[in-house]
């Protein structure tokens, strides 16, 4: 009888150290946010979360609320997906409860130009309202008659134009050629017209390895790679970086598409009345298979270059280039990389994402 008690309190003394030490070295947190139509407004329901490449993944309930727990602090890819809607990744570095607040996913073809939001704050109570503003001062509402509603302005795209383009894909690397193009940032997708048909089908960025595509404004060739075949701390990048200068230290860039949401006061008529989707641009060289973002900081910029870090200097001062200016970096690295046997320019000057 007490062997037996003591065995049990043995096991139960085994199972309690045991699991407190994983939690004592294993740290877990909690990743939650809500889910918006970005047309409507509305909260989406049954938005499947996932964080790619692991087992965690859950729905989003009601009030496009969804909350991922006990997840091990890492770098993770947060991945939103419903059908009818482009799907959404974000990069999320885990180390605290993080809360993502308001999500917007975009319904599939909605380019957003013009696109009407149901977000208009109209008059409930007309006698209230010429009550408490006789006049109508401090507000653009006139005898009851809501606003006109806000607007999307921008577009989730690299480039809106249909480019012809040639993609290369990962699987037995089969090249498509004679398609146009283009590459919606958000969804990490690409939208193919067929060259006969004109019919539009959809291929998941996942699948291309590179593409080359030819500006239709300016008839250059535009050079694009994967960011899964290279790592940022250590992780795969998901989307793509254009090859901007290739050679012993390549230049990169790669470009994000951020949602702002309209900060327009009504009674004080101030501020953007429009949502805006806005372009950032983001440089990088490439060091082996990692890409590391370009130093803002001349003195590091420099290191770079190692042995020519003098030369380098000097070919910026005597040229008064600002090194934060992308122009400037693309003719030091293009410089720079022109110093060396078999280089070959990608193009003669940088060229603006539209």
């Amino acid at each position: 009888m007490n062997f037996k008690f003591y065995l049990r309190l043995f096991l139960f003394l085994c199972t309690t150290i045991f699991f407190g030490s994983n939690q004592l070295f294993s740290q877990v947190f909690e990743i939650k946010g809500r889910i918006v139509d970005s047309e409507t407004q509305e909260y989406l329901e049954d938005v499947s979360v996932t964080l790619r490449g692991t087992a965690f993944g859950v729905k989003s309930v009601a009030g496009g609320n969804f909350s991922i727990e006990n997840v091990v602090e890492d770098k993770y890819i947060l991945s939103l997906n419903l059908e009818g809607y482009n799907s959404y990744e974000q990069v999320v570095k885990l180390n605290k409860n993080i809360n993502l607040g308001d999500i917007y996913l975009v319904k599939y073809g909605a380019e957003g130009s013009g696109a009407a939001l149901q977000k208009t704050i109209r008059a409930t109570n007309i006698t209230n309202l010429f009550n408490d503003r006789p006049n109508m001062l401090g507000g653009n509402m006139v005898y009851g008659i809501a606003p006109e509603p806000a607007k999307v302005e921008g577009n989730y795209y690299l480039d809106k134009k249909w480019n012809t383009a040639s993609l290369l894909l990962y699987r037995d690397q089969k090249l498509l050629e004679g398609f146009r193009a283009r590459y919606n940032i958000v969804a990490n997708q690409f939208e193919l017209m067929e060259p006969e048909s004109n019919q539009i089908s959809i291929m998941m960025g996942l699948r291309v390895q590179n593409f080359v595509w030819v500006d239709s404004a300016y008839k250059v060739p535009r050079y694009f790679v994967n960011g899964m075949d290279f790592f940022d701390e250590g992780s795969p990048i998901s989307g793509f970086f254009e090859v901007l200068v290739d050679g012993e230290l390549p230049l990169m860039r790669r470009t994000e598409a951020i949602f702002k949401e309209s900060n327009y006061n009504t009674a004080l008529m101030v501020g953007n009345r429009n949502h805006q989707i806005l372009k950032r641009n983001t440089y990088y060289y490439l060091e082996g298979k990692n890409v590391i973002e370009v130093p803002t900081n001349r003195k590091k910029l420099f290191a770079l270059f190692g042995e020519k870090a003098e030369e380098m200097e000097e070919f910026v001062n005597q040229n008064s280039l600002p090194t934060r200016d992308p122009s400037s970096l693309f003719q030091i690295f293009t410089h720079f990389n022109s110093q060396f046997e078999g280089f070959q320019p990608i193009m003669s000057q940088l060229l603006d994402q539209n």
